[in-house]
């Protein structure tokens, strides 16, 4: 079994219920969920759209990286994801953040995930999963790269 960790968020109509959903169905194939607090968070990129509910996943799963990505896909079909912009309003979003100490890249998936050092939406429900774990690439821990994190980054409005 390997360790995960997934970043789920949404921000069209019951959020906080829609992660709740996509948490259960992702016990299809990840065990041993621990699941973060939610934070309310502003949008990041593209401003112009609802706040979001965001928070991370750890489970173990014997799926591998790429079964997981599809299964993930499954999942937020599921709990009603239409293709929309980069970056636009979605019903749900799960992203893999990190598969244990693997470095993975293949076609539409990069392991860990190349974004989150600078997302406090990912960081700040991380840090109350496991501050110390360490990103196998920049060789910090998760309590490290939030206390990096920059002002213009800091997207949080409240812990729900």
């Amino acid at each position: 079994m390997t360790k995960i960790f997934l970043a789920l968020g949404s921000n069209l109509g019951d959020k906080k219920q829609r992660i709740n959903d996509a948490t259960s169905l992702l016990k299809k194939y990840i065990g041993d969920i621990t699941v973060a607090k939610f934070y309310e968070t502003r949008p990041q990129y593209y401003e112009k759209q609802d706040t979001f509910v965001n928070t991370v996943i750890s489970g173990y799963t014997e799926l591998s990286p790429l079964e997981l990505l599809h299964f993930i896909k499954e999942v937020e079909k599921q709990i009603g994801r239409k293709k929309r912009f980069h970056f636009g309003p979605r019903e749900i979003d799960i992203d893999i953040l990190f598969y244990d100490d693997l470095i993975y890249k293949y076609e539409n998936l990069i392991i860990p995930h190349p974004l989150l050092q600078e997302r406090e939406f990912v960081l700040k429900p991380f840090l109350d999963l496991e501050p110390n774990f360490v990103h196998p690439q920049l060789k910090k821990t998760i309590k490290e790269l939030y206390e990096e994190l920059s002002e213009s980054k800091k997207s949080i409005i409240q812990k729900l």
